[in-house]
């Protein structure tokens, strides 16, 4: 599987989680860290991004913290990927390649092509998942797994 950065499912994670704390109740980055057990500073600049792009709200201070900025609903995991990722999903070369070679003259622009469609998938795909349908998921797997078995 390819991996861009660990930044998106850190932001699922968060805007799942606080879509699971609900409309009003405020949760600090701490808590938000504890459940990925990950370092506080790094949740509060995925949340950051995710409130520049008007997905969560925060409050300074004590008693502060952070909440959905809309309903679960209408936040899906493409604006997810789009409020913390930079660039394109797969890059080209970081220098073009050799133009005396057959494949380094034509590969740039034949990866292009198939990298651009790639992306559009992956975002067309990601931009049918809302966040309330992650909760659901995880909420019901949850209940799967705390069944007990016959």
């Amino acid at each position: 599987m390819m991996a861009v950065s660990s930044r998106c499912a850190v932001a699922v994670h968060a805007l799942t989680l606080l879509a699971r704390n609900g409309g009003e109740q405020l949760l600090a980055s701490a808590e938000i860290a504890e459940s990925l057990e990950s370092n506080p500073v790094v949740v509060r600049r995925v949340l950051g991004r995710l409130r520049d792009a008007s997905l969560v709200f925060s409050v300074e201070g004590s008693g502060g913290g952070w909440r959905l900025a809309r309903s679960p609903h209408g936040i899906t995991l493409c604006d997810a990927y789009r409020a913390v990722e930079e660039g394109p999903m797969l890059s080209l070369h970081a220098h073009p390649p050799s133009s005396s070679c057959v494949v380094g003259r034509n590969i740039q622009g034949l990866l292009e092509a198939e990298f651009t469609a790639a992306e559009h998938a992956a975002t067309e795909r990601l931009a049918q998942t809302t966040i309330a349908d992650m909760l659901g998921w995880v909420l019901a797997r949850d209940l799967r797994e705390a069944a007990p078995e016959d």
